[in-house]
């Protein structure tokens, strides 16, 4: 896992985040993580998956539909491109 060094952090804001963690029950670690994590993946983001899954099911499509992929797919490994 990587590792983050903040330089030149602010006292009130380091206190600030102390007093935070603390109504939590976590470490001061423990709250910037959560605060970075909710800042650059906030729940609301669309997750491709999800997505097509919400789209198949309105249009009604079931297993039995993508089977034909199975059938028709090459089983050739992908080859990198310019090595043809």
């Amino acid at each position: 896992m990587a590792m983050l060094t903040v330089r030149n952090l602010p006292d009130d804001v380091h206190r600030a985040l102390r007093m935070q963690a603390a109504l939590h029950g976590r470490s001061t670690e423990a709250e910037v993580r959560a605060i970075l994590a909710i800042a650059v993946k906030p729940e609301t983001r669309v997750r491709l998956g999800d997505a097509l899954a919400e789209l198949s099911r309105d249009m009604g499509l079931t297993n039995e539909d993508f089977e034909v992929f199975d059938r028709l797919s090459d089983r050739a490994p992908a080859m990198p491109l310019g090595f043809e």
